[in-house]
């Protein structure tokens, strides 16, 4: 789950993290209390998305007279916001953020992740803050280091040393960052977090480190230890058949493609994408019903995939080993006689029970198209899709 800037600051700010005064806004009269409450001269006007590259995409702005903050306020809220990461269609700006104008003297790159691989809390680190990490990482990889702290032990001194150095900083902010990281670190691991990006970090003219940008995810499945955290959710933030598919405990993305599909399993899930996109389509989803979903489960996934109308073909493709097939096959039925089917829809299963989810698909009276494997249940779905 991914919360918006100011609701990560305030979470940070719990744990001692250093970050600017501010405060959320969602009318103009409300943004003009927030900057007449800091005070001041010099304010930054922030839109709130859940998305990257506000800036460039005109989205934060720093004003120096409250003229200016009424005006880009007014503008902002109400706006479609376009970035790198919110795609074409941009997000609509319902909030604003009103912060304290910060004087910096330099902007540095600072992450917390969840490393898989070695099961701990990776730290990532740069010179180039205020810059894409992507970006970094492509032009100048070594300019950015990497290193996990032990969970048993939490972070050393070393671990801050190792920072500092990286980021070339001495004496006062060196010592800043022995409180800094122990802080992050708290703040990710109490808190479930699964990335805390601050970017930038700055070093302000007086020589404080503060946290000028956040963005924060939880990990979804432990909210149910954290309802003050679950509480922040911004629905409008997320594409509403995502929202849907949480509610039935599905793993669902919505992507940009002609083709959904429905699978069990992550990794069959990812390989059918790709070999959709092999055969010159794209996919137009992300589902994995799990290894256990139920007739009522499958139902409602199928009724998420065919609630987009951009759809405009389906692959169902199983293989069951936990998920029985016959169970796909009813869920996949109930479904159709419910909503009715007006794209083609492709059928591949194999494994627990497949002959009998073959014939409660056969005796079905749907038209439906079988597949024998998966390469020919994506040929034949994108024949199908170009020729309707």
């Amino acid at each position: 789950m991914n919360i918006h800037e100011h609701q990560a600051k305030a979470v940070l700010a719990k744990f001692g993290v250093p970050v600017p005064r501010g405060g959320a806004a969602f009318t103009v009269a409300e943004a003009v209390a927030a900057a007449e409450s800091l005070g001041g001269s010099v304010w930054v006007v922030k839109s709130q998305i859940h998305a990257g590259g506000r800036g460039k995409g005109g989205g934060v702005k720093v004003v120096k007279s409250m003229d200016d903050l009424k005006s880009e306020a007014t503008r902002m809220l109400g706006m479609t916001l376009v970035t790198h990461q919110t795609g074409p269609k941009g997000r609509e700006v319902r909030r604003l953020y009103i912060e304290e104008g910060a004087a910096i003297a330099k902007e540095l790159y600072l992450s917390l992740l969840v490393d898989r691989e070695t099961s701990r809390v990776a730290v990532v680190a740069s010179t180039e803050g205020g810059m894409d990490i992507e970006e970094v990482a492509h032009a100048t990889p070594e300019k950015i280091i990497t290193f996990s702290i032990d969970p048993a032990t939490g972070p050393w001194p070393h671990h801050a040393q190792t920072l500092a150095k990286t980021l070339g900083l001495k004496g006062e902010q060196a010592k800043q960052l022995r409180t800094l990281l122990p802080a992050l670190y708290k703040a990710f691991t109490q808190t479930d977090m699964s990335l805390l990006e601050v970017n930038p970090l700055i070093v302000t003219n007086d020589g404080m480190l503060v946290v000028l940008d956040a963005k924060v995810s939880f990990d979804d499945s432990a909210l149910y230890r954290h309802p003050d955290l679950a509480a922040l959710r911004d629905e409008s933030e997320e594409d509403a058949k995502e929202i849907e598919a949480s509610k039935h405990d599905l793993s669902y993305i919505a992507l940009d493609g002609e083709i959904g599909c429905m699978v069990n399993g992550a990794g069959l899930a990812m390989a059918t994408m790709d070999i959709i996109k092999l055969y010159g389509a794209e996919p137009a989803n992300f589902l994995d019903v799990g290894g256990g979903a139920s007739k009522e489960k499958v139902t409602a996934a199928f009724k998420i995939i065919t609630a987009d109308p951009s759809v405009k073909g389906i692959l169902v493709n199983i293989f069951g080993g936990i998920m029985r097939c016959d169970i796909i096959a009813e869920g996949v039925v109930a479904a159709v006689k419910e909503m009715g089917l007006k794209v083609p829809l492709v059928v591949r299963l194999e494994g627990t029970n497949v002959e009998l989810g073959k014939k409660i698909i056969n005796e079905s009276g749907l038209n439906v198209i079988a597949a024998n494997d998966l390469s020919d249940g994506a040929q034949k779905i994108v024949k199908a899709v170009r020729a309707a």
